[in-house]
């Protein structure tokens, strides 16, 4: 008898089937190695990891894009270092004179903190210019005098505008901002434009101009009436102490007053120069007297208005405005009347006392 091997198994023949259509059977599906399977699982994290990415790149894109425009509007706010903000570049709106509503601010932001931040522009050497917000900057500064605390007072929040502005369009700012304030005064505006037009970096030179360039924002009527006080302020301006608080029917009247009669320039000037403790409603009264043709200045031992003084139009003040290089950068001066103003990137009251004396007879000595 014959062994069967081991592996010598018969098995019943069956009749395979195909499912119905077929005429043959599927083809298995094909087997991938672990090497092939590890490669596409591979390949396809690559493809999620390039998709995530360049979803990430795409959102920091158009953060970039906002933060750059943010800072050209200035919309970008930090806390800046009192002690590196400066205030020269721009001639401040701001008349002579006690500002008689700092304390109410200063007494705002010590209860309640500051709502509006400053606008500075940042500058080459790490400082920053003001744009807008003398009073505030004013105010934290009377806080950190009154109180000693840096930490609290010492920065404050302020927009900081990229370099490269031009000047106009600095000083549009600011007035911008400063008409829609309440208390700004037609005094003030016309200071700012006769500064603008004396500034000697600045294009225009004539301040009635550059009142329909700083003031496009403002009606006709208001840019009217900031002209003549324009009249009032480049002829008085030097002499009155609360400009601010001419109201515009006076400010109108006396503009009026002085074109028709020249000589009352010298007559308020002679009542008001040596005056020292007179209040604000002792100013505006002579103003009234002399916008209204009257000739006394009560009890000050002053010349009355009208009395002695030439009916001639007095010579108009004459003002030189220039540029000086000089080792600390440039110099804005301005030569006027009784007055010789220099504005230089410089804080003056560090100097030693003595060094700023014999700098100054020198020069006045080469002026003689």
């Amino acid at each position: 008898m014959k062994k069967r091997r081991t592996f010598d198994i018969d098995l019943p023949e069956e009749e395979q089937t195909f499912p119905a259509g077929k005429d043959q059977p599927p083809s298995p599906a094909p087997r991938r190695s672990p090497m092939a399977a590890a490669i596409s699982e591979n390949a396809e994290a690559l493809r999620d990891r390039r998709a995530l990415e360049d979803r990430i790149r795409a959102e920091n894109d158009a953060l970039a894009a906002e933060h750059v425009r943010m800072k050209r509007l200035g919309l970008i706010v930090d806390m800046v270092a009192l002690e590196a903000i400066d205030s020269w570049k721009l001639v401040r709106d701001r008349a002579k004179g006690d500002d008689l509503e700092l304390a109410e601010l200063v007494a705002s932001i010590r209860d309640i903190g500051l709502s509006n931040p400053i606008r500075v522009e940042a500058r080459e050497d790490g400082r920053f210019e003001l744009v807008q917000g003398f009073r505030r900057l004013a105010a934290y500064r009377a806080l950190l005098a009154e109180t000693g605390d840096a930490e609290r007072w010492g920065r404050i929040p302020a927009g900081i505008l990229p370099r490269g502005e031009d000047l106009e369009g600095l000083y549009r700012r600011m007035v911008d901002e400063n008409l829609v304030r309440k208390d700004i005064s037609f005094a003030e505006m016309a200071m700012l434009a006769l500064n603008y037009a004396r500034d000697p970096q600045t294009a225009e030179s004539d301040a009635d101009r550059a009142v329909a360039e700083l003031f496009k924002s403002a009606g006709y009527q208001k840019r009217s009436y900031i002209r003549q006080f324009i009249r009032v302020m480049d002829r008085l301006g030097d002499d009155l102490r609360f400009a601010p608080h001419i109201p515009r029917a006076l400010g109108l009247k006396l503009a009026a007053a002085i074109e028709e009669r020249p000589e009352l320039v010298a007559q308020i000037s002679a009542v008001l120069r040596d005056w020292e403790n007179r209040s604000v409603a002792d100013e505006l009264e002579v103003l009234r007297k002399a916008a209204g043709g009257e000739v006394e200045a009560e009890g000050q031992g002053a010349p009355p208005l009208g009395a002695g003084v030439a009916k001639a139009r007095p010579p108009a003040r004459a003002k030189t405005t220039f540029q000086v290089a000089s080792p600390l950068g440039a110099a804005k001066c301005t030569a006027a009347n009784g007055r010789l103003e220099i504005k230089l990137d410089r804080d003056f009251s560090a100097l030693d006392r003595r060094k700023l004396e014999a700098a100054l007879i020198r020069l006045l000595g080469d002026i003689v």
